[in-house]
């Protein structure tokens, strides 16, 4: 009985040593921190960290600690779409934070959607989500925290009208936002009383000269030129414009792909020394969610700077994801994605910090988590409706919200 009992506790120690251990929910980032949209992405990323940290010395989810897995998607379609395959089917991931390029989310989506894994978008603002979200094709997989740009192009297109500008030209990079962007400004502005002077302009998000689609841009005398580029070819094109002398008397309307003091920086300053695109103004998707003055707070204690564009929509982007597989009670994208939109809209107690949220769906109750972008209500296709802030570049370069526009 010896010889046989030993050898027996012997193998079921080995059989139980073999167990997985239990894993958390594993959060995938998929953001810009090279390319076009570097500038932006850059300061997203860390807004995951900082709500994953907070989540984790509060119990985590589902009893065990969140692990981030982030991938840079150098703002190329491409090389997001190899990231996504990734996150998914290598780190099986449940949930994604990302992308912010439109045209990058695009190709990730077909992996994500392929793969049953939620990607909760904080910046791509292309209408054509909301088109094809409305044929299916995301089967539920898809959400953004940041409004589409139906609303933007016209929240744009009101301010170049209330500012006596009614004769306009465009020029957009030619990728899912940049066409998007031009068709929602153009139809907005049209249709109320202005005039789109030139013939539409798009360049290739892989240009490395960009004269004669600045010529093309400021071409016929407008008034404006509405500009809904990125950043690295966004600066090229508006040196180019300077260089050729088409700057002067035209008003710049930018949008926020290139709101950012870098993006001023990189398209320079004249001989005198003043930055050549001051006074330009433009739109970007505003915060102000019930959680926005504790994230601002937070922002300021650990990272020493006022709170830059999407962050507020980042954090979000990522707090659905979480709280949805609290709410689950599963780390399963197939299981998260379903509850995301649970989480976000009413009925369910308002709640503003995740930690209380996880605490209440712990207990079984229902939650309604009111964000810091807005209140993150999701419509039947994954989109939100926010506002816009109208900001302006300053003389000595820096950027400066003036006033703010509801759609």
């Amino acid at each position: 009985m010896k010889r046989w009992v030993i050898p027996g506790l012997a193998l079921t120690g080995l059989l139980a040593g073999c167990q997985p251990a239990p894993q958390g929910l594993k959060l995938g980032v998929l953001l810009p921190a090279t390319g076009d949209l570097a500038p932006l992405g850059q300061e997203m990323i860390p807004a995951v960290n900082l709500l994953v940290e907070q989540v984790n010395a509060c119990g985590g989810v589902n009893g065990q600690p969140v692990q981030v897995f982030q991938e840079d998607d150098q703002t190329q379609p491409t090389a997001g779409a190899a990231a996504m395959t990734k996150l998914a089917e290598v780190n099986q991931v449940g949930g994604v934070v990302g992308s912010f390029a439109s045209s990058v989310s695009q190709a990730a989506l077909d992996v994500a959607v392929r793969n049953q894994v939620p990607l909760v978008s904080p910046g791509s603002t292309s209408p054509e989500f909301t088109e094809r979200a409305k044929k299916g094709e995301y089967k539920g997989f898809w959400y953004r925290t940041a409004p589409p740009d139906t609303y933007q192009g016209a929240a744009l297109a009101a301010l170049a009208l209330k500012r006596g500008l009614r004769r306009v030209s465009t020029v957009v990079i030619n990728n899912s936002y940049g066409l998007g962007f031009e068709r929602e400004f153009t139809r907005a502005f049209t249709q109320k009383g202005g005039q789109i002077v030139n013939r539409p302009t798009r360049y290739d998000p892989n240009a490395t000269t960009l004269e004669s689609e600045a010529r093309s841009a400021f071409a016929n005398k407008p008034q404006a030129v509405m500009a809904a580029v990125y950043a690295e070819t966004g600066a090229l094109l508006l040196k180019s414009a300077y260089e050729q002398g088409l700057l002067p008397g035209v008003q710049l309307l930018l949008t926020d792909a290139v709101q950012s003091e870098q993006f001023v920086t990189s398209v320079g300053k004249n001989p005198q020394g003043q930055f050549i695109i001051a006074g330009a103004i433009g739109t970007v998707p505003g915060a102000d969610g019930p959680a926005l003055a504790a994230l601002e707070k937070l922002w300021r204690e650990k990272r020493g700077t006022a709170l830059p564009p999407f962050t507020a929509q980042t954090w979000d982007a990522a707090a659905v994801i979480i709280l949805a597989a609290q709410a689950a009670q599963s780390n399963r994208g197939v299981d998260i994605a379903p509850k995301i939109r649970e989480i976000g809209n009413p009925p369910g107690q308002p709640v503003t910090d995740v930690c209380q949220g996880l605490a209440l769906l712990k207990q079984g109750q229902d939650i309604n988590y009111q964000g810091a972008s807005g209140n993150v209500d999701f419509d039947a296709f994954g989109d939100v409706v926010g506002s816009y802030d109208v900001w302006q570049v300053t003389p000595d370069g820096k950027i400066r919200v003036i006033d703010r526009v509801k759609p």
